[in-house]
């Protein structure tokens, strides 16, 4: 997508190699515009998968990133790196969401692209975890696949035949608002809707049907009524 500058710079066939999901590039420039991050920083990049949000963040914004994810290797993810140029900025590590290995207060951010909600739902996660991790004045900010509302099914009808446990976790920014609203944690900067969200997903879904054999295109185009949402959330820990 064209508003998408930073983006742009990195290959396509590198992208097509490693993303697991929505173009993480896209997602990550769109947040990270709602964002205030140096050179010098220490930023967690939790669920990273293979990494493409951790070299963005290392060369767009001069930050050291903890690389954080469960389901791909440190070992694999550092050849990455070291192949980006970025392996002195970006460290992999390998460890689940609820026992990670940082000291409190260790980070100056904390981000998470299209992860935070497979760990990220309960109301302890935030305070007792997440923002932890983070200094006070510090940021986070997330985006996960979501709906533009809540309805009383859980989901909406056109929906129904493609609903099970993986979808489960999908939720409004209204509700993702109050969800860390009401820890008392942080403060709210940004919560909004990322616009053209099956924009960003199709390049992926087009290319998992072709190579993985997903079938996120038929979920794609069963939303007739765009009840599909890519939701982003900043804040930063209180004092």
């Amino acid at each position: 997508m064209d508003k998408y500058i930073k983006s742009a710079k990195y290959d396509k066939g590198w992208v097509e190699e490693n993303w697991m999901g929505p173009h993480p590039l896209w997602l990550v420039e769109d947040i990270c515009s709602h964002l205030d991050l140096r050179p010098g920083m220490k930023v967690l990049d939790m669920g990273c998968g293979k990494g493409l949000t951790s070299v963005f963040l290392a060369k767009e914004y001069g930050v050291t990133v903890f690389a954080n994810d469960l389901w791909i290797s440190a070992t694999d993810n550092l050849k990455r790196f070291e192949e980006a140029g970025v392996a002195d900025k970006v460290f992999p590590i390998h460890a689940e969401a609820h026992t990670l290995p940082y000291a409190e207060g260790f980070f100056d951010a904390a981000i998470s692209i299209d992860s935070y909600h497979y760990y990220g739902t309960s109301e302890s996660y935030l305070p007792g975890v997440f923002a932890k991790l983070v200094k006070p004045g510090g940021q986070l900010a997330i985006v996960v696949p979501g709906l533009v509302r809540e309805f009383d099914k859980g989901y909406p009808d056109t929906l129904e035949k493609h609903w099970d446990s993986e979808l489960y976790t999908f939720h409004s920014k209204d509700w993702w608002r109050r969800l860390w609203e009401k820890t008392g944690t942080v403060e709210i900067k940004a919560c909004y809707e990322i616009k053209d969200p099956k924009a960003i997903w199709y390049p992926w879904a087009k290319w998992a049907r072709e190579n993985l054999k997903f079938n996120d295109d038929d979920f794609l185009d069963a939303d007739i009524n765009n009840d599909i949402a890519l939701i982003a959330l900043t804040a930063v820990k209180k004092q």
